[in-house]
Parts: structure tokens; C-alpha cells; sequence
């Protein structure tokens, strides 16, 4: 079964990948081949349908990593864009007014009509409408914004890797977490650079709009009268209704495809969709909604203004208002409730199935806690800031704070170093005691127990106050507990 799901799975990669790859070839066999009218008006149809579907897609996404394909996306589509008006050209200059587009030839009807020279003027005004909001405002935005995005997100990018690593270090993430991060983290740098430069591709496109226009006109009146053999009104009524159509019927999907880019690019990372996010917003404050509703009532009293529109906005706004302040009272009402109910039962103990590992651990037997009392000077702890500080400035590297835990289960004199609850080192002290070290050479024997340094397993003896002098003259490295402690640590 598990054989047959990958065979599935492989099967379905390759079928995708076959029908994108056939998808690319058939965008650019179109600006080559001539296309049949059913051909061109069945693509277009497609072409605004893919333009409403991103965007949809944007709208309910929560943050740009859900959608990472949208940048190579955007160029395929750009380019299937120009395709098309490549092909529209085509059949427009070589077919005139016999031209059976039928796509085109319903979005001139509708805008342009039977109105004449009336029609011609608002059809245009309502094209360049569309090309100056889509050229000036919404791409030139999408654009500057994604270059920031980009810019920042790879000024951010060292610092968020830290980061990454410090919660590894620390414990706070296991590996496959932070794996994950990392390779999010990647992802997004990557997106942002490409939407950089697929924001470029919405610029150009734009621009092809206007000079394919330009193209349709004066070359469809051109083709009309000299080759077709049509007068100068039967081929400016002709190509200028068709331009008009071919345009706004490519320029809207174009417009689509760049609001998306727009939203993309601003759309900072959420755990809602956009249209939630915006409920919950616009939600939070009634205090603005009864201003407007108050400023809607002064405007709807004033003479000339239709007071029928502006008293019912007014009166929507203000029971909103209402609303959404109850809401809020009853929201804050239920919050002290659970406050007062919380405080009533005392603080609730919290439970965990796995106890946290620390990083690097310091367990000592309860003989040895006078090394870390402040009340008996705490040297030990005093040693242990001390190796971490130089750690950091000799070798670059941070070292994780050290638990210092008291173990009843170690004999009194003992200690031992754990690495995230593994054992790595152990060793005995004995306090009021110090451990002279026989660095070697030494034959001399001083009085007092034999044992081995911990931290490098040298020949040692513990000494008393009174011969320490004597073990320092014949050349015996003299140490106290809590050096010993932090020299083990050192060598951990």
C-alpha cells in the first residue's frame, strides 16, 4: 500500500509537471501560430478566470510563504497575457470587420455600443482609466514595496539565522524545528527577491498594453483601407471598437494579476486570512463609527445633499456602533469574571509531561552547597561567570547559563556536569581540603589521601591547611574546591 501512495504521488508530480511544461510551449507557439476565433475567445475566457482565481487566492492567504509560487506564476501569466494580445493583433489586422472574436467583440458592444463618436470617447477614457490606476497607482506601489521587502528582508536575514540558533542552543527548539525555521526562513528571502524582479514584469506589461493599442489603430485603419479596400469610416468605426474591446478584455485580467501583486507584497504574516483579518480590525474600536455616523447626519441636514442616502448610512454606522460597543462592554465584563474566578481558586499549578532538559547542568551533593552559598562567598559562581565571559571573548562562542541543582541522590562530596540530562563529566571534593597535583617528576610524597584530579585524571593527593606550604615548596600544584569545579568545567 505504502509502494502504491508513492507510485500515486510520483505519478501526480509528473503529471503536473508535464502540463506546465506543455502549458509554457503552447504560450509560445501561440505568438506564432494564427489562432481560430473559438481558439482565441476560449483562452481569454481562461486568462480572466486564472486572473480571478489569484487573486481570490491572495485574498485568503495567510502570509506569503502559502503562496511562494506566485512569482514565477506571475511571469507565466504576463506572458500568456501578451500572448494572447499578440494573437488578438493577428486576427484583428488580418480579419477587419469580418473579425468573429466574440469575447472582444462583447466587451466593445457593451461599453462602446451603438453610440458612435460618443461611444469611441468613452470607451477610451474608460481604458486609459484603467491603464493610468493599474500603471501609476497599484504597479509603481506593488513595485516599491517589493523592493523594500526584499531589501529588508535580506538586511534581517543574519539576525533571524541567530535567532534561529540561539533557540537551538538554548533547548528551546529541537533540530527538525529548527530546520524548518531555516529553510522558512530561506523560502521567504527568496520570495521577496523574486517579487522584486516579477514586479517588473506588471510594469512592462502595462506598457505593451498601450503600445498595442496604439498598434491596433493605426495599423487596423491602415490594413482597412489599403488592403481591405474599406473606406475611412467603415475602418476607424471598425478597428477603434475592436481595439477598445481587445483592450479592455486583456487590461482587466492585467489588472487582477496586479492588485494581487499589490496585496502579496503588502500582506504581513498572519495567522487569518485578509477578509478575517480585516473583520477583526475594523471591529475593535465602535468609537470611529459613531463619529462617521455623526459627521453622515450634519452632511444629510445641510441643503443639497440627498438626505435619503446619508440618514440611512448614518443610521447603519450608528446601530453598528452600538453593537459593536456592547460587544466590547460584554467582552470586558466576562474577562474581570474570569479574572475574579482565577484569583478565587488560586494559582493553578501547571503540569508538563516532559520536564525541559537544561542546556548545560551543574548538579552538586548537598555537602558542596557552600561552594555556590552566598552567605559562604559563593566562589564557585563567581568562577563560572568568569569562564563564560572569556569563552565569549577568546572564542566568539556563548556559552548557555548553568543550573546549579542540589542532587540527594550524589554522595555529599560529589558533583557531575550534564549536557541536556547527559552525564559528561563527574568528580569528588572534599571541602576544607585542598587537592595538590603531581604535575609529574615529582617523587616526593606529601601526607594525606591519594586520588586523581577529575579534570585530567593526574596523580593528586587531598592536603590539609597545614601542608599545603610544604606541597607548594616540593613543586605540587596546589588547588582549592572550587577551583577544581571550574577547572573541570573548563575542560568540559
Amino acid at each position: 500500500m505504502a509502494d502504491a501512495g508513492r507510485l500515486t504521488k510520483a505519478s501526480k508530480s509528473t503529471l503536473s509537471d508535464l502540463l506546465v511544461a506543455i502549458g509554457v510551449i503552447a504560450v509560445v507557439m501561440m505568438m506564432i501560430i494564427p489562432l481560430p476565433a473559438f481558439v482565441l475567445d476560449a483562452l481569454m475566457t481562461a486568462n480572466l478566470i486564472l486572473s480571478l482565481l489569484i487573486i481570490l487566492i491572495v485574498l485568503y492567504t495567510r502570509n506569503a510563504l502559502e503562496f511562494s509560487v506566485f512569482p514565477t506564476l506571475l511571469l507565466i501569466v504576463t506572458v500568456f497575457g501578451l500572448a494572447l494580445n499578440v494573437s488578438s493583433t493577428r486576427l484583428i489586422l488580418s480579419q477587419g470587420s469580418e473579425f468573429k472574436g466574440r469575447i472582444i467583440r462583447a466587451f466593445a458592444t457593451f461599453v462602446v455600443g451603438a453610440r458612435g463618436l460618443e461611444g469611441y470617447v468613452i470607451g477610451f477614457i474608460i481604458f486609459f482609466i484603467i491603464i493610468a490606476v493599474q500603471f501609476i497607482v497599484i504597479t509603481k506601489g506593488a513595485t516599491r514595496v517589493a523592493e523594500v521587502a526584499a531589501r529588508f528582508t535580506l538586511d534581517s536575514l543574519p539576525g533571524k539565522q541567530m535567532a534561529i540558533e540561539a533557540e537551538y542552543n538554548s533547548g528551546l527548539i529541537n533540530e527538525e524545528e529548527a530546520t524548518t525555521k531555516k529553510n522558512n526562513l530561506q523560502r521567504e528571502t527568496d520570495f521577496y527577491g523574486a517579487m522584486d524582479g516579477a514586479s517588473k514584469f506588471v510594469q512592462g506589461n502595462v506598457k505593451v498594453g498601450i503600445l498595442i493599442t496604439v498598434i491596433n489603430i493605426v495599423g487596423g485603419i491602415i490594413v482597412g483601407m489599403t488592403i481591405h479596400g474599406e473606406s475611412w469610416q467603415v475602418a476607424f468605426d471598425t478597428y477603434i471598437s475592436l481595439t477598445i474591446g481587445d483592450g479592455l478584455v486583456t487590461q482587466l485580467p492585467a489588472l487582477l494579476i496586479s492588485t494581487s501583486t499589490g496585496i502579496i507584497v503588502t500582506r504581513a504574516i498572519s495567522d487569518a486570512s485578509f477578509g478575517l483579518d480585516v473583520s477583526r480590525q475594523f471591529s475593535n474600536q465602535p468609537r470611529p463609527y459613531i463619529i462617521a455616523a455623526g459627521f453622515l447626519a450634519v452632511l444629510a441636514i445641510l441643503p443639497g445633499f440627498p438626505w435619503y442616502i446619508l440618514f440611512p448610512f448614518s443610521a447603519m454606522l450608528g446601530g453598528l456602533s452600538l453593537s459593536l460597543r456592547r460587544k466590547k462592554s460584554a467582552a470586558e465584563e466576562e474577562e474581570k469574571l474570569r479574572e475574579v474566578s482565577e484569583r478565587e481558586k488560586g494559582p493553578a499549578v501547571e503540569m508538563s509531561p516532559v520536564v525541559p532538559l537544561d542546556p548545560l547542568s551543574l548538579e552538586l551533593g548537598y555537602g558542596l552547597i557552600p561552594l555556590v552559598d552566598k552567605d559562604h562567598g559563593a566562589e564557585l559562581l563567581d568562577r563560572i561567570t568568569r569562564i563564560r565571559r572569556e569563552a565569549a571573548l577568546d572564542l566568539g562562542l556563548v556559552v548557555p547559563r548553568i543550573r546549579i541543582i542540589d542532587n540527594m541522590r550524589l554522595d555529599p562530596s560529589e558533583y557531575c556536569f550534564k549536557i541536556r540530562g547527559v552525564e559528561v563529566g563527574r568528580g569528588r571534593v572534599k571541602m576544607s581540603y585542598y587537592l595538590a597535583i603531581n604535575p609529574g617528576g615529582i617523587k616526593e610524597e606529601i601526607p594525606g589521601e591519594s586520588t586523581r584530579d577529575p579534570a585530567f585524571g593526574l596523580p593528586a593527593t587531598w592536603i590539609t591547611e597545614e601542608n599545603r606550604e610544604k606541597a607548594e615548596q616540593l613543586g605540587y600544584t596546589v588547588v582549592d574546591p572550587p577551583s577544581i569545579v571550574a577547572t573541570h568545567l573548563t575542560e568540559i
